[in-house]
């Protein structure tokens, strides 16, 4: 399984829980997994396109994902933050 850390923006979505656990083996198949179980989530991570949207970054272990195929393994950390703007 994939530790995953939710934004607080998101965890209106999660029953208010900041780190969950998801299985898959790829950026997108752990947010698929996680939709399944907190519907609504990965539209607010991912626009109609698949791609990851523009205020919102993921990291996996540390390093930003680009792509939702990037590969995840057992153990792994998926860390999901909504990106800071202001003027």
């Amino acid at each position: 399984m994939v530790q995953v850390f939710i934004p607080s923006q998101l965890t209106s979505y999660t029953e208010g829980v900041s780190r969950l656990e998801a299985a898959g083996d790829s950026i997108a198949r752990v947010l698929e997994d996680l939709d399944a179980r907190f519907p609504g989530l990965k539209f607010r991570v991912v626009d109609e396109q698949d791609r990851i949207r523009r205020h919102m970054r993921i990291f996996r272990n540390g390093d930003r994902a680009q792509d939702l195929a990037l590969a995840v393994g057992d153990h792994d950390e998926v860390l999901i933050f909504g990106a800071l703007s202001g003027g």
